[in-house]
């Protein structure tokens, strides 16, 4: 084989790296927005906390939730019997702190966040959130 029958083969491997690369390019600014989409990272999901201002386990099962992937949102909450009474959480379901979901979906207590997570993903029919009642050694913010 000579030089000369090389080159077209060399040529045609240069453009086939070329044009590789250059559809694999996410940030080409010549992708319709529907292209775009697909490379977008999942937003997180909100949860407002309702807890005590000298509640420690409360801020640990916060950071819990943040490292999660939650955006958290908390709010220190003077009367919360009165906050789980018109949310409709029984006493026997009651913890120290209480989430709710933007979709309105409650988390009483030290529910990890997997569970919040698999739950949202799947609400089930009829059901209003999880409960971890009390506040039982090991789950999260209770280590």
């Amino acid at each position: 084989m000579n030089f000369s029958t090389l080159i077209p083969v060399k040529v045609a491997l240069v453009a086939y790296v070329f044009l590789i690369t250059a559809c694999s390019d996410a940030s080409n600014p010549n992708m319709s927005a529907v292209d775009q989409s697909k490379i977008a990272m999942p937003v997180p999901i909100e949860l407002t906390v309702f807890k005590s201002k000298t509640c420690n386990c409360c801020q640990k099962w916060i950071d819990h939730a943040q490292d999660s992937g939650f955006s958290v949102n908390s709010n220190n909450v003077t009367f919360l019997a009165d906050l789980k009474e018109d949310k409709g959480i029984a006493p026997n379901y009651q913890s120290c702190h209480t989430s709710q979901s933007n979709d309105g979906y409650l988390f009483e207590g030290h529910v990890p966040a997997k569970y919040i997570k698999q739950y949202l993903a799947k609400v089930p029919e009829n059901s209003i959130g999880l409960s971890v009642p009390a506040m039982p050694v090991g789950t999260p913010g209770m280590d």
